[in-house]
């Protein structure tokens, strides 16, 4: 079943099921797939990376939310905000000013660059929390055809790990975490 195709009913979905994983933790230190981040931090990146990069482009300050202390809570402070800024009428034609990607509309920059990392960690945190790990076939398939033609410029970022070979006929999920760096049987050590 395909996500959404707007902006913010897309958030509200990737969101959503993403909140229905940070509920679900019961070890906020369990690793993650990420080497070094636990299921916490996890959550924490998603909660921190993005105010700066919405107000340093658009000039819209979300308020803070402390996911060191309370994941939960601060998922659903930071969800919620987000999905304010899309459904606010105000931000209609607004814009998403940053020099590395030129101006964005603001509801395609929060789709492109927010909503879809929420959907890629959605996996990260279900796999370290041993909850339902499974993603959105076709939109997987569609994160990876665009990404691939960028993938020297994304892996220069130094935000994706070597790519991880995958079987020849993997699943459109398997081979978008292969592209990103995730082993797809990644389980937590015993």
């Amino acid at each position: 079943m395909a996500l959404p195709s707007s902006p913010a009913a897309r958030h509200r979905a990737v969101a959503g099921t993403f909140e229905d994983r940070v509920r679900g933790v019961t070890d906020w230190d369990a690793p993650s797939p990420v080497a070094g981040w636990t299921a916490r931090d996890v959550v924490a990146h998603l909660v921190d990376w993005f105010p700066g990069f919405l107000e340093a482009g658009a000039g819209i300050v979300l308020p803070p939310a402390d996911a060191a202390a309370d994941p939960v809570g601060a998922w659903d402070a930071r969800r919620r905000a987000v999905q304010d800024v899309l459904d606010d009428p105000r931000t209609d034609g607004a814009v998403l000013a940053d020099p590395h990607v030129g101006e964005v509309p603001l509801a395609v920059a929060i789709d492109r660059f927010y909503t879809t990392d929420v959907f890629l960690h959605t996996w990260d945190l279900a796999r370290a929390s041993a909850q339902d790990d499974r993603l959105d076939p076709e939109q997987c398939a569609e994160i990876l055809a665009g990404s691939e033609p960028v993938e020297e410029l994304m892996r220069s970022s130094g935000q994706y790990g070597p790519r991880v070979e995958v079987p020849a006929g993997a699943s459109p999920q398997d081979r978008l975490l292969g592209f990103i760096g995730r082993d797809p049987a990644w389980s937590p050590p015993a």
